[in-house]
């Protein structure tokens, strides 16, 4: 290794040209309950701003199911998807906010919440245009497979099945790609005000470094999304405010502080 990037103890490269990399803990199998419990007493505690920041995540899919069905236009969830995913970390950094505010006792309020927007706003644009990067490249290459099927052929199970199970695949490498690069970056640029390298390595360290546990998160996370879609976006109500109080304890379950900090 260069004399550039040096690993020092406890998870931390503190001598980069690149950028910082924050200790983290390590974690056990037990963690994302514990994440999911206390993002249960946060939202029990907050409920209108839990409910308010619910039906935001609910109405945006349900908003682009009804333009493309107004329109007839389906290339409509592209420019759709790409403003979601450039909005999105800004969204969730207000549901972080409820819980950062809980943990020092105070009240919650949707002022405080759009002011935090501006701690990091430029590394938080970085974020976002990052994942709308991947989002662009993961639907080119969903339409690329789709390209490949012959049109010559039945579209029944048997015929489809084997680009299911490509799509599948490949969605499922870009879906682990994105929780890689963004499980915890954005309450690490939050709260620290690091920049976009340092927070992102950061994240990555910290998955790769508790690879059990935070598979079992991902798995969460997919699960609630999946029961949203189930539910024709009204599991997003709770589903979604609930995964932004949980991923907010599970940063500050993951990721070293300067001091011990305890929210139970």
């Amino acid at each position: 290794m260069s004399d550039h990037f040096k690993i020092t103890p406890h998870n931390a490269i503190s001598d980069s040209d690149i950028a910082r990399v924050i200790p983290c803990k390590k974690l056990t199998m037990n963690d994302p309950i514990r994440w999911l419990a206390l993002a249960l007493k946060d939202a029990s505690r907050e409920p209108g701003l839990t409910l308010f920041f619910g039906l935001i995540f609910a109405a945006i899919p349900w908003l682009i199911i009804e333009l493309v069905q107004l329109t007839g236009w389906h290339l409509v969830i592209m420019p759709a998807i790409v403003c979601f995913m450039l909005i999105g970390p800004f969204l969730a950094a207000c549901m972080y906010d409820v819980s950062w505010e809980l943990e020092k006792n105070h009240e919650p309020t949707l002022r405080h919440c759009v002011k935090t927007l501006k701690r990091n706003a430029l590394n938080e644009w970085g974020l976002g245009i990052l994942l709308m990067i991947l989002m662009i490249f993961w639907l080119r290459v969903a339409s690329l497979i789709h390209a490949l099927y012959p049109q010559y052929m039945d579209a029944n199970f048997i015929n489809l099945l084997p680009f299911l199970a490509v799509g599948t695949l490949v969605g499922a490498v870009f879906t682990l790609l994105v929780f890689f690069v963004s499980a915890f970056t954005q309450p690490i640029l939050m709260e620290r005000k690091v920049d976009l390298a340092t927070a992102l390595l950061t994240n990555m360290n910290a998955i790769w470094t508790n690879k059990g546990p935070m598979m079992l998160w991902a798995f969460i996370i997919m699960l609630a999304v999946l029961i949203g879609f189930a539910t024709w976006f009204v599991g997003f109500i709770f589903l979604m405010p609930l995964i932004g109080y949980a991923t907010w304890h599970g940063y500050i379950g993951t990721i070293e502080t300067k001091r011990e900090r305890h929210y139970e």
